[in-house]
């Protein structure tokens, strides 16, 4: 699995976005909690609890909004 840290303009760690070896990624708050996950083969986003956030990859938007 590949971690991409996302941070602020002031270097502060503000999520990660995993990466699993078929694609799917998962974005993380800074305390690792699972904020929502990105499926590349049907192209969507879905939250914590599944439900469908939209069309194409909106992980780091859901990292920005915390």
């Amino acid at each position: 699995m590949k971690r991409q840290t996302l941070t602020d303009a002031r270097y502060h760690t503000i999520g990660y976005i995993d990466t699993a070896a078929d694609g799917r990624q998962t974005a993380r708050d800074a305390r690792l909690h699972a904020l929502g996950y990105y499926d590349p083969h049907t192209d969507t986003t879905r939250d914590a609890q599944r439900h469908l956030v939209g069309k194409g990859n909106l992980l780091a938007s859901l990292i920005a909004c915390q």
